[in-house]
């Protein structure tokens, strides 16, 4: 293993961390400014009104997207597998 070998893992582990966090943290920031436009609007700033939203929106596009992250965790681990098997 040369150190190329080692840039093309880290790049492709930091690509499966981006993509299998996208979904969560494209609802959040979509609920997230969706509640800060609601809040501007009726000018309540009541603290809770951020966390709650937030957090059950989150929990449900986990939920939800849970086969598309695990197989991309899965694809990630399959292609380690796999270049440990070569001898990269």
């Amino acid at each position: 293993m040369n150190e190329a070998d080692a840039l093309d893992i880290v790049q492709y582990a930091i690509w499966t961390v981006l993509i299998a966090s996208s979904p969560a943290v494209i609802v959040g920031m979509v609920v997230g400014i969706g509640i800060a436009l609601v809040q501007a609007l009726t000018q309540v700033q009541e603290i809770t009104l951020t966390f709650v939203p937030k957090i059950v929106a989150i929990l449900l596009a986990v939920a939800i997207s849970g086969p598309f992250v695990g197989a991309q965790i899965s694809s990630f681990s399959n292609v380690i597998f796999q270049r440990i098997q070569d001898g990269f």
